[in-house]
């Protein structure tokens, strides 16, 4: 049992050493540490008071930032009304444009549809004026062929009346 429990004096001098230690802590030490966690306390309290001001500055920015991208937006949904007016307006212009070059090129196609026409029509009146010349010329020639044929004819009949029978 005696290794178990210290002897007297071993006990007396660790009473004697805590008892030190606690008049030198109680003494010097606690003030110290009083004073470092009072230091400490107003640390935490000044740095309170900065993250205080700093959330309420955020919520500000915040503010700030949700209006400014409302702003935004609004600016943003007046452009683009505006662009798809201009862009209309471009349409519209386009179309008008369009309408006009193919009202000229159907212009253009109908003038040139109606001087192959007028081309053909003056080809077909040649080709009719040879045509009748060369029937006029066949009915000339088988009216002369008929009435040399018919000369022909008269002739070998004056021949045979006028010559003696033979």
């Amino acid at each position: 049992m005696s290794l178990l429990l210290p002897d007297s004096g071993l006990l007396f001098w660790m009473l004697l050493s805590f008892s030190v230690v606690f008049v030198i802590l109680a003494k010097y030490g606690f003030p110290v540490i009083t004073k470092m966690v009072e230091g400490r306390r107003t640390y935490i309290d000044q740095s309170l008071e900065v993250a205080r001001q700093a959330n309420a500055q955020l919520a500000k920015l915040k503010e700030e930032s949700e209006a400014l991208i409302a702003a935004a937006n609004k600016e943003q949904g007046r452009i683009m009304r505006e662009a798809m007016h201009e862009r209309d307006k471009i349409i519209v212009e386009a179309r008008k444009h369009a309408e006009a070059v193919a009202q000229k090129e159907l212009d253009d196609v109908k003038q040139q549809i109606q001087q192959e026409k007028e081309e053909a029509i003056r080809d077909i009146r040649r080709q009719v004026a040879v045509l009748s010349v060369d029937i006029a010329e066949k009915i000339i020639r088988r009216n002369l062929d008929e009435k040399q044929d018919q000369m022909e004819m008269i002739d070998r009949m004056l021949d045979e009346m006028l010559t003696p029978n033979h």
